[in-house]
């Protein structure tokens, strides 16, 4: 495996926080990016390595430019994200949350197995607050 193939995969640890600049970025793709492109590559790279794509959080503008799944469950948001699962060690579950952005960046949570699902879905909810809160932050490069 080389580098290029993990670094979608990059966690909350690279992340450098500019809270309280009182600037902001765009929450959504540049116009200039293809979403489907970007969009098919991520869940791409994302199925080579066992993980399913679940849900997508997109705005309405981005949504119409994917080619989604009937199946997938589309989440209007303000931010463009993709939802991922995968079985992990010790009976657990893995689900990544990764931005729909040409710099990878993702939140990544690990759930027991005898987690009740009420409880997946408020840790997912804080993940996609902690994903909104760092997109509306970060300053552009």
């Amino acid at each position: 495996m080389s580098c290029a193939d993990i670094r979608p995969l990059v966690v909350t640890a690279m992340i450098e926080s500019q809270a309280g600049t009182g600037q902001t970025s765009s929450i959504r793709l540049a116009k200039s990016m293809n979403a489907s492109a970007l969009f098919n590559e991520i869940v791409a790279l994302y199925s080579k390595h066992g993980w399913q794509l679940r849900r997508v959080l997109s705005a309405p503008e981005t949504r119409a430019q994917l080619d989604l799944d009937p199946a997938v469950p589309v989440i209007e948001a303000g931010v463009d994200a993709v939802w991922f699962s995968r079985a992990s060690h010790a009976g657990r579950e893995a689900w990544e949350l990764r931005l729909l952005s040409e710099n990878p960046y993702a939140l990544f949570e690990t759930f027991e197995a005898d987690e009740t699902e009420e409880q997946r879905d408020e840790m997912r909810q804080e993940l996609e607050n902690r994903l909104r809160e760092y997109v509306t932050t970060k300053q552009p490069s």
